[in-house]
């Protein structure tokens, strides 16, 4: 199966879904409208003639200062035939939201949640969207570029004691 055949069979099937298409190091790389994307990842699963059955990754960018802001890329796998696919959605900053994946495939859930936790990303109909790598109480999103870093001297030998003197493991 090649690329210009999976590309034909979304098209055909759901035209209005893909916005963009190329291909990249041999892989099909698909933009896809944020309202198509639960149809089209049900399609890429269920069709016999694609069986994109198993999703390894996914995970959120920020690209900031262009408009849809945040992007969800996808990349999905067929067992079968080790045909791959990198779909693409965009969410902008005002609403970035995008529809659950871990319906149409279960291992988008702790993918979906760290895209949530770090970039602020809402996966709409995820069965428990919540904080899995920062503390509950943590507030913003560590990797969206405009998140203030954090302003901490790196300790080395030089400044260890002057450094340590202030850290709440040091009091005594």
């Amino acid at each position: 199966m090649d690329n210009t055949y999976i590309l034909d069979i979304l098209r055909a099937r759901l035209p209005q879904a893909t916005l963009a298409a190329d291909e990249f190091r041999g892989d099909l790389r698909v933009t896809v409208r944020r309202e198509d994307l639960l149809d089209l990842a049900r399609l890429l699963r269920d069709d016999p003639d694609l069986g994109f059955n198993y999703l390894e990754n996914l995970c959120g960018v920020d690209y900031l200062g262009r408009e849809p802001r945040f992007e969800v890329v996808y990349n999905v796998l067929s067992l079968a035939s080790g045909q791959r696919i990198c779909l693409k959605v965009g969410a902008p900053e005002d609403d970035p939201r995008v529809p659950s994946l871990t319906g149409v495939w279960p291992t988008a859930n702790y993918h979906e949640r760290e895209a949530y936790d770090l970039l602020g990303i809402v996966f709409d109909g995820h069965p428990a969207l919540s904080r899995i790598l920062m503390p509950d109480d943590w507030v913003g999103h560590p990797l969206r570029k405009d998140h203030p870093l954090g302003d901490e001297e790196v300790a080395f030998t030089f400044n260890q004691d002057r450094i340590y003197a202030h850290k709440p493991f040091a009091k005594k």
